[in-house]
């Protein structure tokens, strides 16, 4: 099937529209093959066909779908090791510290596609917390995809995903059966999994309390607006002193400047002015 250049945009701003991912003209080939095959799977005969069928269907499960198939990105344990080290070692004593009398800690990974990133969270405070059994965990994990997310509740993987794992922490917090490796109940039971798109507002204003923030390799898909947006809505649902992580190639200072940084180890980190007044 053919994609024109008009209705190349036309998709770009419905999905836009939708969820706030923005593809440049050099990602049509991408969303052309995506497009391509929900058009098959319905049997239309044009992309300007199926367009239609979005633009004007009020029932929005057909654009869920796309979104869904838009937003597959390979994921594994433990990526991007340097940063979660600087996590683990450097900046989650200090929330420890800090709540040491309530003993709760909330943590919203924002972008958890098939759920190893909010697993390896999990691995990581049950490794650097003194008696994790004695604290209140808690690890949102939400996506807007919700195929990925019905995967990452089953949480099994195959080798690929669990290839930087420590050999230790594979044989502590997994089951192998056969050629896959399924997530054990100690490291799944902190965590919630929950559908949501971060250009709702009414979704996001729900979210508060969390002493961090994991949205990693998700705003580069965004435009700036977009991202700005999301950043300021992150902000209000940190705590005070709480700190947010993105990607390697994403930069918070680059998009707003309501978050305080400072050096912690070896790595620049992010976070809520502390001065500011509580949820």
């Amino acid at each position: 099937m053919i994609l024109s250049d008009e209705i190349f945009y036309k998709f770009v701003k419905l999905i836009y529209q939708k969820a706030g991912l923005y593809y440049e003209y050099n990602k049509k080939y991408f969303v052309h093959k995506r497009v391509e095959k929900r058009a098959e799977i319905l049997k239309m005969e044009t992309l300007k066909e199926y367009y239609m069928l979005l633009k004007y269907s009020e029932n929005f499960l057909e654009l869920d779908k796309l979104v869904n198939e838009l937003t597959v990105n390979e994921t594994y344990f433990f990526r991007d090791f340097p940063q979660l080290q600087n996590f683990a070692e450097e900046v989650l004593p200090i929330v420890v510290r800090k709540n040491i009398l309530d003993k709760k800690i909330k943590i919203w990974c924002a972008a958890c596609s098939t759920g190893e990133e909010p697993y390896t969270l999990s691995i990581i405070l049950n490794e650097m917390i003194d008696k994790p059994e004695e604290w209140e965990i808690q690890i949102l994990a939400s996506d807007i995809n919700a195929e990925v997310l019905q995967s990452a509740k089953i949480g099994s993987y195959q080798s690929r995903a669990i290839r930087d794992v420590p050999t230790e922490y594979l044989e502590k917090y997994f089951t192998r059966r056969r050629d896959k490796y399924i997530i054990n109940l100690d490291v799944k039971k902190c965590i919630k999994f929950k559908n949501i798109n971060l250009m709702d507002e009414v979704d996001m204003r729900n979210i508060n309390g969390c002493d961090f923030i994991f949205c990693r390799n998700c705003l580069i898909y965004f435009d700036d607006e977009s991202r700005k947006n999301v950043l300021t809505s992150f902000h209000e649902s940190l705590n005070p002193g709480g700190f947010i992580f993105l990607g390697h190639s994403e930069s918070v200072g680059r998009i707003s400047s309501a978050y305080n940084y400072e050096r912690i180890g070896n790595t620049i980190v992010y976070s809520r002015h502390k001065e500011q007044g509580g949820q």
